[in-house]
């Protein structure tokens, strides 16, 4: 009998084995996962439910009825260690060894730590999994101080609902922008404004260069400045699980590298969602952090795992919720395009088009689905538009696709 295991019980993890199932694999196939916890959503725990709008059994992908009917055995509560090619084996933390035909890695990241006096203070959190967002929310105490270190999408989602909470907090972001990584400049300002509207103070050009305190956390210190605080969230990045197929011999680059099938330098190992750097649509490598990276690469994978190979170059899209307003991505960014900006961003609901070589290549799109869904039609297509044609509210974003 064939059997496929797959490491990491999140997103692409379990997406994989759905649509193995579904294009009729019949053997052996088990997950898993170093959590104590099935596969659930990630993206939701910096928002609703971190500010307890949403339930923990809604978190979860798929009820347990779905690994019963699908067969797929779940380990969880222990780790993959270690993985013998020869043998084609996985070793586990508790001493067992699973044998395989095909080997799928979703290992996904973690957060990035800071290196610094004091990180591990009690009251010094990062956000990554449901157990972080149990510890963090009883700290959401009206009045209470909260110092954010980055303003990235998970540094902004907490400030956000630590704002609405009446909390006091503050964002200290080295560089000289909000989301600088991932946003235009005209979209990083209207996210400034907004964060400021709700008593967000930023502290720009700025990083924490210590935490300091007795048993828990009260102050950071930053340029020689104290900055009082009652505890501290961190959100300065992640950083790709790819340890055990570098100890295995597997090329890694920024991730764990596949090629347009997910397969890696091992042709029976495959890799999926946020630990691979594959190629991207419209040229070069790249490693995503998304739902959607997640879920296509990981079809692909189960795709080539099963010797239908269908190469992967979906237009990657991305979202984020912030107090009452929701930013939509499509398509990847870069600092040298030409960008043009539809509808105004004072009415809370506008898009940023992203110009290369006159190629729609990006939209960022807040309060404004239309924009974002014909963005990403027009990304695929590589359309040509016009600026000014973009730009012209009486043109309607449907005509342009």
């Amino acid at each position: 009998m064939q059997r496929i295991v797959i490491i990491g019980a999140g997103q692409a993890g379990v997406q994989a084995a759905a649509t193995l199932r579904a294009e009729g694999y019949d053997g052996a196939l088990t997950m898993v996962g170093d959590e104590i916890y099935p596969p659930y959503q990630r993206p939701p725990l910096s928002k609703a439910y971190l500010s307890g709008d949403l339930v923990r059994e809604r978190l979860f992908l798929k009820p347990d009825s779905f690994y019963a009917e699908t067969r797929c055995e779940l380990r969880l509560g222990v780790a993959a260690w270690r993985i013998d090619r020869s043998s084609k084996t996985v070793l586990l933390s508790d001493g067992a060894s699973l044998p395989y035909d095909r080997l799928l890695l979703a290992t996904g990241t973690r957060v990035r730590k800071l290196p610094l006096p004091g990180a591990e203070l009690a009251g010094v959190y990062y956000l990554r999994g449901i157990d972080d967002v149990d510890s963090l929310r009883p700290e959401l105490n009206a009045g209470s101080r909260l110092a954010v270190v980055g303003a990235g999408y998970i540094g902004l989602e907490v400030a956000a609902v630590a704002a609405k909470h009446g909390l006091q907090v503050t964002v200290l972001e080295a560089a000289n922008r909000v989301m600088a990584r991932s946003a235009s400049p005209q979209m990083s300002a209207f996210w400034e404004r907004e964060h400021r509207s709700h008593g967000v103070v930023f502290r720009f050009g700025a990083s924490a260069e210590g935490f300091l305190g007795g048993d828990r956390v009260e102050a950071l210190r930053i340029g020689g400045e104290i900055v009082p605080t009652d505890f501290a969230l961190v959100g300065v990045g992640v950083v790709p699980n790819c340890e055990i197929a570098q100890e295995a011999g597997l090329t890694c680059d920024n991730g764990i590298a596949v090629d347009e099938y997910a397969t890696t330098s091992d042709p029976d190992i495959f890799a999926a969602g946020d630990c691979t750097s594959h190629p991207a649509f419209g040229g070069g490598r790249v490693r995503l952090e998304s739902v959607q990276n997640a879920i296509d690469q990981a079809k692909h994978a189960a795709l080539a795992m099963l010797g239908k190979a269908t190469a992967y170059f979906e237009v990657p899209w991305f979202w984020s919720d912030q107090y009452d307003l929701k930013l939509q991505i499509a398509g990847l960014a870069r600092p040298t395009d030409l960008t043009v900006l539809r509808g105004t961003p004072e009415n809370r609901k506008f898009s940023v088009f992203h110009l290369r070589d006159g190629v729609v290549a990006a939209v960022e799109a807040v309060n404004a689905a239309p924009d974002y869904i014909i963005g990403r039609k027009l990304i695929a297509a590589r359309a040509i538009i016009a600026p000014e044609r973009l730009a012209d509210l009486s043109v309607p974003v449907k005509s342009l696709a």
